[in-house]
């Protein structure tokens, strides 16, 4: 695909006609999975058209829904050009929205692609407390720990995660970040590892710490590192 603005406007104006044909035609060309990356990152950056248009009045509280669904699927049709060995596992991910925070479009988003890419993803749902994540953490001997918010007031709740799995004692564990007010600011303040606002780049970060990380069977006092990015 060539023109990723076009794409971008499309998911930005609705038209999920539009959208499912260049989508249609860039799965024929059977392209590699950079590519489809960035086409999935055109089809989030489309979110943003969306959310401008709703601070302006132009569109509604439902079209905000219908608009996260629509982006769902579309990344649902690219999915499958996101392959990675039958039988590889690259790590296992605790990811969910913290708490106060109710947004999970972005979530969703990163869910499939990282899962993908290779990870099994225990995605504990939305407005999630502090010991939510630990508990997910301890039960699934997960490596890699994702904390996602969309909200000004969700930057408080990643810090208190992050130090209620610091205090823990789950052993090295990595912890990315994501959504929109985040920034390395934020990251530095909130005490995690890494920070990410696209669901690209995150799957990157985790791809890359994944390397270094394996699963490890269920045991308490010890388990694997924490990571997850928002975008």
């Amino acid at each position: 695909m060539d023109d990723l603005d076009s794409l971008k406007q499309a998911v930005g104006n609705l038209d999920e006609e539009a959208v499912i044909k260049m989508l249609g035609r860039f799965i024929i060309e059977d392209p590699d999975i950079a590519r489809t990356q960035e086409v999935i990152e055109a089809c989030r950056q489309g979110m943003d058209i969306v959310g401008a248009n709703y601070e302006v009045g132009k569109y509604y509280v439902s079209d905000l829904i219908f608009a996260g669904e629509l982006l769902v699927s579309y990344v649902n049709m690219l999915k499958p050009l996101l392959r990675v060995g039958e039988n590889s596992c690259r790590g296992v991910i605790v990811l969910g929205t913290v708490e106060g925070d109710v947004h999970d479009i972005g979530k969703n988003i990163f869910h499939n692609m990282i899962e993908a890419a290779g990870f099994k993803v225990i995605d504990i749902g939305i407005d999630q407390e502090p010991d939510a994540f630990v508990e997910a953490v301890r039960e699934s001997g997960a490596s890699i720990v994702g904390l996602s918010g969309l909200l000004t007031r969700s930057i408080v709740s990643m810090k208190k995660t992050v130090d209620a799995l610091k205090n823990a004692e789950l052993g090295r564990v990595k912890v990315a970040i994501g959504g929109y007010p985040i920034n390395a600011e934020v990251c530095g303040y909130v005490g995690a590892d890494a920070w990410s606002r696209n669901a690209a780049d995150a799957v990157r970060i985790c791809v890359e710490w994944g390397k270094n990380c394996q699963y490890r069977r269920r045991k308490v006092g010890h388990f694997g590192r924490k990571n997850y990015a928002l975008f």
